[in-house]
């Protein structure tokens, strides 16, 4: 019988989860690089050797977050093949996000609004804007309707609408919700 072992967390990886547990939670302005130093349990040169300074690990922490809401986005869509209903699942990966148990509001708008103009909040965050208008542009073409760019953008502002009404449980069945209205708004470009 062979069992598996688990390799250990590197210096970097218990650095990003930390760092994404206590920025999550608390802010990234709130979190000292030393509150991170200490819950990951590394040394401090472990942070600059990895991540270089602060920047650098909000960077990875935001990239991090961006990379998870490809892959559920994706898993999403990836159930359907027709255009309508991949647009559709956007909205429902965002549905499954907000009604668990983890959510805590929107990293990305959170982290925006405390470093408004920090270039590599805005940077990231303008990266994970710009997947899922791409996505909702991929569908709206493959669809056939007649300006899938003003499709596309039209889906964005209702999710971002989504977004801003979830934040911090306010509404969670805001994703549900818009999704309904995403649905009259792509029938409606269909005409």
């Amino acid at each position: 019988m062979s069992t598996v072992t688990e390799r250990p967390a590197t210096a970097r990886e218990r650095l990003l989860n930390a760092a994404d547990e206590l920025f999550y939670a608390e802010g990234i302005n709130t979190v000292g690089i030393d509150r991170v130093i200490e819950h990951a349990g590394v040394a401090k040169a472990s942070l600059y050797s990895a991540f270089g300074s602060k920047d650098g690990l909000i960077r990875a922490y935001l990239m991090r977050r961006h990379e998870f809401r490809v892959a559920r986005i994706q898993r999403h869509m990836g159930k359907h093949t027709a255009p309508r209903a991949r647009m559709l699942a956007v909205f429902d990966a965002f549905d499954e996000l907000i009604t668990g148990p983890a959510w805590r509001g929107c990293p990305f708008l959170a982290a925006t609004g405390e470093a408004r103009t920090d270039a590599t909040v805005n940077e990231v965050a303008a990266i994970t804007r710009a997947f899922t208008r791409e996505c909702f542009l991929t569908e709206a073409t493959a669809l056939g309707v007649a300006d899938p760019a003003a499709l596309a953008d039209q889906l964005v502002l209702l999710y971002d609408g989504a977004v801003v009404a979830a934040q911090g449980r306010v509404d969670p069945g805001a994703a549900a919700r818009a999704r309904g209205v995403a649905e009259l708004v792509i029938d409606a470009a269909g005409r």
